[in-house]
Protein backbone atom coordinates (compact mmCIF):
# COMPACT_ATOMS: atom_id res chain seq x y z
CA UNK A 1 0.00 0.00 0.00
CA UNK A 2 1.68 3.41 -1.27
CA UNK A 3 1.40 6.54 1.69
CA UNK A 4 -0.90 8.71 1.19
CA UNK A 5 0.34 12.67 -0.45
CA UNK A 6 0.54 15.69 1.36
CA UNK A 7 -2.30 18.12 0.42
CA UNK A 8 -1.38 20.91 2.35
CA UNK A 9 2.36 22.37 3.86
CA UNK A 10 2.36 25.48 6.82
CA UNK A 11 6.14 25.94 7.38
CA UNK A 12 6.24 26.81 11.16
CA UNK A 13 9.12 27.87 13.60
CA UNK A 14 11.81 26.06 14.52
CA UNK A 15 12.16 24.60 11.13
CA UNK A 16 8.99 22.19 11.64
CA UNK A 17 6.56 21.84 8.83
CA UNK A 18 2.40 21.32 9.58
CA UNK A 19 1.24 18.67 6.86
CA UNK A 20 -1.91 17.60 5.89
CA UNK A 21 -2.28 13.93 3.64
CA UNK A 22 -4.63 12.67 1.49
CA UNK A 23 -5.95 10.37 3.99
CA UNK A 24 -7.07 12.79 7.02
CA UNK A 25 -4.22 12.60 8.70
CA UNK A 26 -1.73 15.30 10.05
CA UNK A 27 1.77 15.01 10.74
CA UNK A 28 4.78 17.23 12.01
CA UNK A 29 8.08 16.63 10.34
CA UNK A 30 10.90 18.56 11.89
CA UNK A 31 13.48 19.42 8.87
CA UNK A 32 16.47 20.29 11.21
CA UNK A 33 18.60 16.81 10.96
CA UNK A 34 18.50 17.40 7.04
CA UNK A 35 19.78 20.77 7.12
CA UNK A 36 23.64 19.86 7.33
CA UNK A 37 22.67 18.02 3.83
CA UNK A 38 24.16 20.51 0.92
CA UNK A 39 20.86 20.54 -0.75
CA UNK A 40 18.69 21.46 2.09
CA UNK A 41 21.20 24.17 3.46
CA UNK A 42 19.52 27.14 1.52
CA UNK A 43 16.61 26.51 3.89
CA UNK A 44 19.07 27.53 7.01
CA UNK A 45 17.39 30.99 5.39
CA UNK A 46 13.82 31.00 6.99
CA UNK A 47 12.56 32.79 3.73
CA UNK A 48 13.42 29.57 1.72
CA UNK A 49 12.29 27.32 3.90
CA UNK A 50 8.88 29.38 4.73
CA UNK A 51 8.20 29.25 1.08
CA UNK A 52 7.73 25.48 0.91
CA UNK A 53 4.88 23.95 -0.99
CA UNK A 54 3.09 20.73 -2.36
CA UNK A 55 4.23 19.48 -5.72
CA UNK A 56 2.71 15.76 -7.00
CA UNK A 57 2.09 14.84 -3.46
CA UNK A 58 5.18 16.06 -2.14
CA UNK A 59 6.75 19.30 -0.60
CA UNK A 60 9.30 21.18 -2.85
CA UNK A 61 11.06 24.45 -2.38
CA UNK A 62 11.81 27.13 -4.78
CA UNK A 63 15.96 26.08 -5.18
CA UNK A 64 14.19 22.54 -6.30
CA UNK A 65 14.80 20.72 -2.89
CA UNK A 66 12.13 18.73 -2.14
CA UNK A 67 10.75 15.48 0.20
CA UNK A 68 8.86 12.84 -0.71
CA UNK A 69 5.55 11.78 1.03
CA UNK A 70 7.04 8.51 1.77
CA UNK A 71 9.80 10.54 4.00
CA UNK A 72 7.26 13.34 5.31
CA UNK A 73 4.53 10.66 6.23
CA UNK A 74 6.93 8.03 7.75
CA UNK A 75 9.42 10.19 9.54
CA UNK A 76 6.84 12.71 10.48
CA UNK A 77 4.91 12.85 13.99
CA UNK A 78 1.24 12.28 13.74
CA UNK A 79 -0.51 15.55 15.47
Amino acid sequence: MMNPKVTKVVPEQNYMLNLWFANGERRRFDMKPYLGFEVFQPLKDLNVFNSASTFLGSVTWPNNSDLSYDTLYLEGVAI
